[in-house]
């Protein structure tokens, strides 16, 4: 047996999507990490072994401007570049290729940790060391730090360590929630196993395994959806053991999905009710995907009504949006519907003081493992929320290692320099503005080639039949003083829209009417037709604009997005059975549902001038949608003439570092694997051609440049330090759009 020590700055153990985010955050902050998994691959539930599709904020369409960014986001971006037909393998190598380009992560694969070295009294301990055991390679190897994270998923560390925590369901009187239990139990969300099918070309024959179920005898083919066409995610609801432990009744939970799996292809297969003659089995997972494990106590347990009321806590440090999403006990077996779902009108926060153990001081966590009620962690167990909460975690690791000091004094005594070092790396928190005083640009003023101050979109490409409800959804900088809507009418009719806000900065659906107007129409086709609102809010926001049904009426639309507009049908059909997955239509995300109108919108025109994209807004603070777009876009392109971004000072400024951040339109819902395709590798809105060039000696002179991106954020660090007082973007080309578009130009020196 070979024994190793190794020393760093932050220790993670878990090399799921958590682990991933939170090592790297800490080790582009400059601290050294060990990152430790136990599988060959990375990325936890959603790598080759596994094949979870990376489900977030975004809930396949429900909510909207709501993809991550920061690490997670560059996850998305790159693996859409790369991968857009969503090979599990491929996404593999770009999850471990961010990982190996930081040079201050050592990655452990293969290494189990079991042993966990921490003393201290029952309310005050500290973790000194975890030790774990490479397989295939016979190394024991002890790893010490200040810091630990625990991103295990099942909360292996901390339970050696002696932290608090919780496994099951609390008692509804706990914590005063709507969806826990009357008394409170032991019983979780279960696992799943998933499956690829394959059509080989020739007839293909099937001879189940001994111990595949009859699945016939069962009530699987009539509460659940079976086609032969169908693998992978389609079959997340192939889950059980949410009355055993999944942890310790791990391997009998796999051998029962086996069953099941094999159970079902036996059904498709030799039925007669598919047509499967030439399908076969091409991958079977062999690892449960698991839900739920222990849950940690932190300084502060998220609950079900911080989710619904989208409580703005102080130490926000990341954001979710994806349902709060039970299922059933009997997973699979169940009569019930496979989930059900619970939707809060827009994305909720997550505070820090959810990442960190109560009673162990120098414990992170961060994944399914946070301080969330079981009822809170139906919506934050997602990956793409949990690798938010990675970087979170991550950061606020890398802040307590440089500083000596432990999580909970970092949130007494440095909350603001954390979140406003997770704003500078691009991380997601939602209505924080940048206030980083080291930052130059906040003291410049913008200008620019051109700004995009009539809202207006007159192409036409599809109509679409206002047979239902329509929403728009528009940006009102400063005021609204009317609207034209393309239409075509039948027959002589009206037409009446109302005014609603949307309450929250960060929410789409409407809150409050404002006003309402009607307009004649007389009986024609392709016709602007003007409605009389006007609007004047306290602060810029969005206004959500409510075209109500009329038979007589159709809607025309063009066939591309504009950015800070969405069209919402209400009452949309939903996209599964609601046997199968219950989202109660009548919360109104559900309600208004954008999906029939991806990259869609609506032919209309803004009457008045809009600053919603002015210059300024690149140096607002805002890094995403919020009330608004929140980001500088120019006029239309003119074919032989660039665009550019200035910024300039009173007096000369010395700068070396400029970090640059492009609009990938977080609104595109990206994933990583199968559950649908985005027809582009690099979203068209970002820039993909441009130089920086400084104004020196009298004479503009190149900086740096970048060329093919297909990034949102570019940091360029200059060779040599410049002094000036004018700085600009030069846009030479984006990746489609019409339009130039930065969200936000930052400085340093």
């Amino acid at each position: 047996m070979k024994n190793e020590l190794v020393k760093a700055d932050v220790t993670v153990v878990g090399g799921g999507l958590a682990g991933v985010c939170a090592a790297i955050a800490a080790a582009r902050l400059g601290q050294t990490v060990s990152l430790i998994n136990n599988r060959p691959v990375l990325g936890g539930n959603s790598s080759s072994e596994v094949r979870v599709w990376v489900c977030g904020a975004t809930g396949h369409g429900i909510h909207r401007y709501a993809r991550e960014t920061g690490i997670m986001g560059e996850l998305f971006i790159e693996n859409q570049y790369r991968n857009m037909d969503g090979n599990p393998y491929f996404w593999d190598m770009v999850v471990h290729e961010a990982v190996r380009a930081e040079p201050n992560i050592q990655v452990f694969l293969n290494t189990d940790v079991h042993e966990v070295e921490a003393d201290g009294t029952e309310d005050d301990r500290t973790i000194r060391s975890v030790t774990g055991w490479m397989m295939a390679s016979e190394r024991r190897i002890r790893f010490e730090s200040p810091i630990f994270l625990d991103c295990t998923g099942d909360g292996l560390v901390g339970f050696l360590a002696g932290a608090k925590h919780r496994i099951g369901r609390e008692a509804r009187e706990e914590y005063n929630e709507e969806w826990a239990p009357l008394v409170a139990d032991d019983i979780t969300l279960g696992s799943t196993l998933l499956f690829y099918t394959k059509n080989v070309g020739h007839p293909v024959r099937y001879i189940p395994p001994s111990f595949a179920k009859d699945i016939t005898k069962t009530t699987i083919p009539e509460r659940r959806i079976i086609r032969s066409g169908d693998n992978g995610c389609a079959y997340w609801w192939i889950e059980w053991g949410g009355e055993l432990d999944t942890v310790h009744d791990n391997e009998r939970i796999r051998d029962e999905l086996w069953s099941v799996i094999y159970g079902i292809w036996d059904y498709i297969k030799n039925s007669g009710k598919f047509d499967a003659e030439h399908m076969t089995l091409e991958w079977v997972g062999s690892i449960p995907g698991k839900r739920e494990y222990r849950r940690f106590v932190g300084d502060y347990v998220l609950n079900q009504n911080d989710i619904l009321a989208q409580r703005e806590f102080e130490d926000r440090v990341a954001f979710g949006g994806w349902s709060i999403d039970l299922h059933p006990p009997q997973g699979v077996y169940s009569t019930e519907a496979g989930s059900k779902h619970l939707h809060m009108d827009g994305n909720y926060h997550i505070p820090f003081r959810s990442l960190y153990s109560a009673n162990v001081n120098n414990m992170l966590m961060a994944g399914r493992d946070i301080s969330a009620s079981h009822v809170a962690f139906g919506t934050t167990r997602v990956m793409a929320t949990c690798a938010v909460i990675g970087e979170a975690a991550g950061t606020g690791a890398a802040l307590c290692a440089s500083k000596g000091v432990s999580p909970r004094e970092l949130y007494l005594q440095h909350l603001g320099e954390l979140q406003q070092t997770l704003l500078r790396q691009d991380a997601s928190i939602i209505g924080l503005r940048n206030q980083d005083p080291a930052d130059l640009a906040l003291s410049a003023r913008a200008t620019a080639s051109s700004t995009r101050s009539r809202l207006a979109v007159e192409r036409t490409a599809k109509i679409v039949p206002l047979d239902a409800d329509l929403g728009l959804l528009v940006p009102v900088s400063p005021a609204l003083n009317g609207v034209e809507l393309l239409v075509d009418a039948y027959a002589d009719t009206e037409l009446t829209v109302e005014l609603w806000s949307t309450g929250r900065a960060e929410n789409y659906v409407p809150k409050e009417r404002i006003a309402a107007a009607t307009a004649s129409v007389p009986r024609a086709g392709l016709q602007w037709v003007k409605l009389d609102l006007a609007w004047q809010p306290e602060r810029a926001q969005n206004a959500f604009l409510v075209l109500q049904a009329n038979d007589a009426l159709a809607l025309h639309f063009d066939d591309h997005t504009t950015t800070g507009v969405l069209a919402f049908r209400k009452g949309a059909k939903p996209v599964v059975s609601a046997s199968l997955e219950d989202h109660q239509p009548d919360q109104p995300v559900v309600q208004w549902s954008m999906r029939p109108f991806v990259r869609m919108t609506p032919c209309f025109r803004l009457t008045a001038p809009t600053e919603a994209y002015a210059p300024a807004q690149a140096i607002d603070g805002y890094i995403r949608p919020y009330g608004g777009p929140h980001l500088w876009s120019s006029a239309p392109i003119r074919s032989g003439e660039l665009e550019w971004l200035e910024l300039r000072w009173d007096q000369p400024v010395t700068l070396q570092s400029i970090h640059l951040t492009f609009n990938d339109d977080v609104n595109e819902d990206l994933i990583n694997l199968h559950h649908h395709i985005t027809p582009f590798e690099a979203i068209p809105d970002l820039v993909k051609d441009y130089r920086i060039e400084g104004f020196t000696n009298g004479e503009w002179r190149t900086l740096t440049e970048g060329r093919d991106n297909h990034k949102r954020k570019q940091v360029h660090r200059l060779a040599l330090a410049v002094t000036t007082d004018r700085l600009r973007v030069i846009v030479e080309a984006t990746n489609g759009s019409p339009f130039a578009e930065i969200i936000e130009v930052r400085v340093y020196a």
